[in-house]
């Protein structure tokens, strides 16, 4: 009896494979660490066949721990991180390393492109403001610095396509990821010739991967790719979707009054739209799987700070919580609600992979009487007040969206404390799906779809997805992080400023 799904979701830090009943409950996860390769300043990679096996030994692990036979598999479907970039030649094989979507290598050709117009015209092109790790900026860095990958390339890919045609030889893509790389008019879902003339990389549209529906079967597992999975050979393969697109479906997000936030490596702040959001062009926007647009607004703010203070500053604290049984999260946890009935003025700026205008990450406001506590509070604040920069702009002009509830996702979603003061903080209720790992749920959602377990992609969501936790906004507290917030606004803008002079007399 075919009577489960299996969603893949490759992200900036981990690969996952998780194994779902069609009621959507996870009955086995197992995550590979993906390694960043750092070969210049400003450069982010990942090996891509490195990526290929973690995921393939991930699928092997979930259908071992969990027992189930591999004919009990209905599907498969990945989902990745969007933008970045990755090419394949006529063997199918990667022409070069993946680049990841925290690459910052081609942010001096985004400035060139600002100061001549260009950038303007191209973002109308495609409906989104440019930014370093868009797929079509980094074409433009290596049509100029790398142009012999483009004779030795037979086709552009993006993540989660690269994993499927390892499955399947399928190198295809949908909507979404076409879209949040910054390569096709939203609206019309095709490639955009006017954006590759503006930016000088026409002779790549020829590289181009066919478009087609997240929910698509695409084909069966290989012989090769069963056996380093486990999988059945012939087992289907569908197509998959972007994690933004995937991680807001597995949230439940299916209207407009509902915004999608993912606190993870980057501070994702989503809304629904009938049509493109043209006002004010948003960090990032493609089609939506279950119709209509998604909208975001994001950068790397968010809970990668916390793990970067974790990594660097509390190590040795790591191991005498597994002493105790907890986790470090267990024991951050702790000391943020012991201090939270405490004044505290400390400012964390987030912005240790990139923040606004350049400003600089740190805190601010340290006093001899502040332990370990306060620190880690204005942490998790810090973080909030950064989302909350992007839903400010994500929820102005005309054409934004008026949402009444926060869908929560991400590792701040599993700390009671923090999803209550994105609730005070944002001044909206909270609501944390059930589950942990909502990006390979939402594309195994896709799987069940695709394989006709669903009738519907709306059925499958409604079916397959609940509301775990619901955190409501504290009036009094609201009104303390509004003034805070503010003076966070105010600082990050100063700091950057003096950053900016600072540079200025380096150079």
């Amino acid at each position: 009896m075919k009577d489960c799904v299996i969603g893949i979701d490759a992200g900036g830090t981990m690969t996952k494979a998780a194994l779902f009943d069609l009621a959507g409950r996870e009955l086995a996860c197992a995550r590979r660490p993906n390694e960043m390769l750092f070969p210049g300043p400003g450069f982010t990679e990942r090996d891509p066949d490195r990526m290929w096996k973690a995921a393939a030994e991930a699928v092997r692990e979930v259908l071992e721990v969990s027992g189930a036979a591999p004919g009990r598999v209905a599907g498969v479907s990945v989902a990745g991180y969007g933008s970045g970039l990755y090419l394949i030649d006529a063997d199918r094989n990667p022409v070069r390393n993946g680049i990841v979507s925290t690459d910052s290598r081609a942010a001096s050709l985004v400035d060139e492109w600002r100061h001549s117009g260009v950038h303007d015209q191209a973002a109308q092109a495609i409906q989104q403001r440019l930014f370093n790790g868009h797929s079509g900026v980094l074409l433009g860095w290596l049509h100029r610095f790398e142009p012999t990958v483009l004779d030795r390339s037979l086709s552009v890919v993006f993540c989660k396509d690269f994993l499927r045609g390892r499955l399947t030889g399928d190198y295809s893509t949908d909507p979404s990821d076409a879209g949040i790389a910054g390569l096709i008019d939203v609206e019309k879902v095709d490639w955009s010739r006017s954006f590759f003339e503006l930016v000088g990389i026409t002779p790549w549209l020829d590289k181009m991967p066919a478009i087609g529906p997240s929910d698509g079967v695409v084909g069966g597992v290989t012989a090769s790719a069963a056996a380093v999975t486990g999988l059945l050979e012939g087992t289907p393969v569908v197509r998959g979707c972007v994690d933004v697109s995937a991680a807001a479906m597995a949230s439940g997000v299916v209207d407009q009054s509902q915004l999608s936030i993912v606190a993870g490596t980057f501070s994702i702040n989503s809304t629904l739209h009938d049509a493109p959001r043209l006002s004010t062009l948003p960090f990032i926007q493609s089609p939506y799987p279950l119709g209509g647009y998604i909208a975001t607004e994001g950068a790397a703010t968010s809970a990668s700070n916390l793990e970067w203070f974790l990594r660097k500053v509390l190590d040795g604290e790591a191991a005498r919580a597994a002493s105790e049984g907890k986790t470090i999260y267990d024991v951050c946890n702790e000391l943020v609600e012991r201090g939270l009935d405490r004044a505290n003025d400390i400012l964390f700026f987030p912005f240790l992979f990139g923040g606004p205008s350049s400003a600089p990450a740190g805190l601010l406001g340290l006093r001899a009487a502040h332990d370990l506590g306060d620190v880690l509070r204005a942490i998790y604040e810090g973080i909030v007040y950064a989302h909350r920069q992007d839903v400010e702009r994500l929820l102005s002009g005309p054409d934004a969206a008026r949402p009444t509830v926060i869908r929560l996702a991400g590792g701040a979603s599993r700390s009671a404390i923090w999803a209550q003061l994105f609730a005070d903080g944002l001044g909206l209720p909270v609501e944390v799906p059930a589950g942990g790992e909502l990006g390979a749920l939402g594309v195994a959602m896709l799987a069940a779809t695709g394989v006709g377990a669903h009738a519907s992609l709306a059925e499958a969501v409604q079916s397959m997805t609940r509301i775990g936790a619901r955190f409501e906004p504290r009036a009094s507290n609201h009104d303390y992080h509004s003034e805070k917030f503010s003076r966070y606004s105010a600082a990050s803008s100063a700091l950057a400023d003096a950053w900016r002079s600072e540079s200025k007399l380096s150079a």
